[in-house]
């Protein structure tokens, strides 16, 4: 088990960003008698999954409606695929603009280089 910063500090956020994740219904964590939030290592595995969904740009509305389907059970697993190869069909997107903005970097990098590399030259 652990308490909300030892969950935050292993999954490298803020605890502000689990009562968010938690107020938004995305995770429910245990509660002690005292009322403490505790997260045992399901609730990590989930985290970590819906980290790497918002850090893909998954808009926290389709979380939300991701992990009320997951709640409802193996009779929404059809809704579930929906979202999930949505989502991957806009990281395919993402990772094709990240590969042609890179080429096009990588063009001006050498260009620039080109360039000094001629402007060094020329003044020796």
């Amino acid at each position: 088990m652990y308490s909300i910063s030892e969950a935050a500090e292993l999954l490298d956020v803020s605890p502000h960003t689990l009562r968010y994740y938690e107020k938004e219904g995305i995770i429910v964590p245990d509660r002690q008698s005292n009322g403490i939030r505790s997260y045992h290592e399901d609730h990590v595995l989930w985290l970590k999954f819906v980290i790497k969904l918002r850090e893909t740009q998954m808009p926290i509305s389709d979380i939300k409606q991701y992990t009320k389907l997951f709640q409802a059970g193996d009779r929404t697993a059809v809704e579930r695929l929906a979202i999930l190869e949505n989502h991957q069909k806009n990281i395919q997107q993402q990772l094709e603009t990240l590969h042609a903005t890179n080429e096009m970097l990588e063009t001006k990098i050498d260009n620039y280089k080109t360039y000094i590399l001629k402007e060094k030259h020329q003044h020796h």
